[in-house]
């Protein structure tokens, strides 16, 4: 990993560059509230970030990325249309002992405009990307909005897409939920004796209560366990047709064909590959070449959970380093941190670290 003050160099470079194309350098505490962070991600944040107390401020968190305090700096009173850059170092947890850093530097760049949000989008990738170009990186793009508009268009009960949605950027328990919804997941023993005593009405238990959930909440929560368990499958072809799209990849040509076939029986997911097809012509208008761009419908879900649209990556030949660079839209994050107001949003992060050390192996 290159030493501080090389990536520290590459980050000026990177800063220069932004400024350049419009940005104005903000910076954003390094200690950032945690109800924030956790209003937005949930307690699943508490194991990627490093949580502390101070005795004034409450629960706080070391800088996991900019973005947050970046919306919200904007949101506070930020001119329309506003372009940012920032650099500085930022902090996450590894679950497992292995090279990749706690600590990091990050440059970023990120744009607020109400007009042609697909112009932004492709405005922040081809600025990527011609940055990043002398390192031969692979590029690859997805889109968030394309997945849950596929959800939101399932014949279900609004509480089950409510948690898929939820789920959407946790893989491995999103199948589970939507194996368990479309009735391919066998239902436990302890699970299926507690369903047939919720829809019987007998009592659970004589125990006093306890904890923090009152009485009328406990008794909305089995009204919804009942609901659900007398609701039938979700459909066995949506399900199909939901994994189709969620294992789709290819060149974004191929990729935008395939997803207006699958649109003709996902009529949902209509509006988004609309804009896709806007966003690979303003991209291409920048000079990227679209032929050889991968598309990955999947991409994106597992990372921070705030991207509700375009997402992409720049990925070194090394499958063992992180992305070199990554972002996408949010716009749904300026709504929560605008008390109502919004903008579409997007941007990305550029790690100045990695890219010192790909230039000095090259």
């Amino acid at each position: 990993m290159a030493p501080k003050a090389e990536a520290r160099a590459e980050a000026d470079r990177l800063m220069a560059a932004f400024r350049a194309a419009g940005a104005v350098p903000v910076e954003a505490d390094i200690l950032q509230p945690a109800e924030v962070l956790l209003d937005l991600y949930g307690e699943d944040i508490r194991a990627r970030a490093y949580v502390t107390n101070d005795p004034i401020r409450g629960e706080m968190m070391l800088r996991p990325d900019f973005t947050v305090p970046v919306v919200q700096m904007h949101m506070a009173g930020g001119a329309d249309p506003a372009r940012y850059a920032y650099m500085g170092e930022v902090f996450r947890k590894q679950e497992h002992l292995s090279e990749r850093k706690s600590e990091y530097f990050q440059v970023g760049y990120e744009v607020f405009a109400r007009e042609n949000p697909e112009a932004a989008d492709a405005e922040v990738f081809a600025l990527f990307a011609g940055l990043l170009a002398p390192l031969g990186l692979r590029a690859v793009t997805g889109d968030i909005a394309i997945l849950m508009a596929a959800v939101r268009g399932l014949n279900t009960l609004q509480s089950r897409k409510a948690a898929l949605l939820r789920h959407i950027w946790r893989p491995d328990r999103f199948t589970r939920l939507l194996d368990r919804f479309g009735g391919r997941a066998p239902v436990p023993e302890s699970r299926a004796r507690l369903l047939a005593a919720i829809a019987s009405g007998e009592s659970l238990t004589d125990a006093p209560l306890l904890g923090l959930r009152s009485e009328a909440e406990i008794a909305a929560r089995l009204a919804a366990l009942r609901e659900d368990a007398a609701h039938p499958p979700v459909p066995s072809d949506e399900v199909a047709r939901l994994e189709t799209l969620l294992n789709l990849s290819a060149k974004s040509p191929a990729a935008l064909a395939r997803l207006r076939d699958l649109s003709r029986e996902m009529p949902a997911i209509q509006p988004a590959v609309d804009r896709m097809e806007a966003r690979l012509a303003a991209l291409a208008t920048r000079g990227i070449d679209i032929d050889t761009l991968d598309f990955e419908a999947s991409h994106g879900r597992t990372t921070l959970e705030y991207y509700d649209g375009f997402v992409f990556s720049f990925h070194a030949a090394d499958p063992a380093l992180p992305p070199v660079a990554s972002g996408g839209r949010y716009d749904a994050m300026t709504v929560v941190l605008g008390s109502g107001r919004s903008i579409p949003a997007v941007g990305g992060v550029i790690r100045p670290g990695l890219v010192a050390d790909l230039k000095g192996a090259a």
